[in-house]
């Protein structure tokens, strides 16, 4: 486990994210019984801490002390509740939260070292909503993208409704903002098969994945660039997902994630 020292060198939101982290982790052990009550008094020592007030608003702090009395007083499924209580806690003050099977570092941060890597990019053109942008990221983590390309007029990448709903992934995932010329000619450089996704052409489940290559995903509402159309049916084409609803087309981050998960498994 980290020492106590060594928290307190941390950012602020780095200490904090990573207290709430160790104290899930000490939330499993109590059930076991195996937990340190030492290490768990000095852990509670940090709540006063400048860190601590950087992050917390007053009324945080006022629940985080009082969950930290209790530490001294309670055990077995009480002591886990405690600290998990203080986990979510914390987690909330950090405008965040967490998932079990999230692989993280020491430092509470999602650990790209365990990513499966593919020879995939993808070229996000002019994606204005920050939320696809987010959601894209999450499945290119979960799906092997080696780089992302975002045309600029794209949302912010570290807009805070993107960085919401990557969940940690626009960290994990290697991105670049570029005009579309320079794309283009970055094309040609990487002289790789690339395909759009876009409707009216080869249905998904037909089309022959390149075990190399580029996919371009279009904007919400104009889709692919005529530049990049152009460029794409030069190529491989286009790639379509079929539907049997009554809306014309998919949200771009769902059928982007399709895509993604097909060309994973091809």
């Amino acid at each position: 486990m980290i020492t106590i020292a060594k928290l307190r060198t941390l950012g602020d939101r780095t200490c904090v994210r990573k207290c709430a982290l160790l104290f899930h982790q000490q939330a499993k052990l109590a059930l076991r019984n195996q937990h340190d009550r030492a290490y768990l008094s000095a852990l509670a020592g940090l709540f006063d801490s400048a860190q601590f007030q950087a992050v917390l608003a007053e009324d945080e702090r006022s629940r985080l002390l009082t969950l930290g009395r209790k530490l001294g007083v309670v055990q077995g499924l009480d002591l886990a509740v405690t600290c998990d209580d203080i986990h979510y806690l914390l987690l909330q003050a950090l405008g965040t939260d967490s998932a079990d099977w999230d692989f993280i570092d020491e430092l509470g941060n999602l650990d790209a070292s365990r990513r499966t890597i593919l020879d995939h990019i993808l070229v996000l053109d002019r994606i204005r909503s920050p939320y696809n942008i987010g959601s894209i990221f999450r499945s290119a983590d979960s799906f092997g993208i080696q780089k992302i390309y975002l045309i600029e007029g794209c949302a912010a990448v570290d807009h805070s409704r993107a960085l919401k709903t990557s969940r940690g992934c626009t960290q994990t995932v290697e991105h670049e903002v570029i005009g579309e010329e320079a794309m283009l000619e970055r094309l040609q450089a990487l002289d790789l098969p690339l395909f759009a996704l876009e409707t009216g052409g080869t249905e998904l489940d037909a089309f022959a994945f390149p075990s190399k290559g580029v996919a371009v995903i279009g904007s919400e509402e104009l889709g692919v660039s005529p530049a990049l159309l152009g460029a794409s049916e030069a190529s491989l084409g286009r790639l379509s997902i079929v539907q049997a609803g009554t809306k014309g087309s998919l949200n771009v981050a769902v059928a982007a994630g399709i895509m993604m998960h097909g060309w994973f498994t091809a």
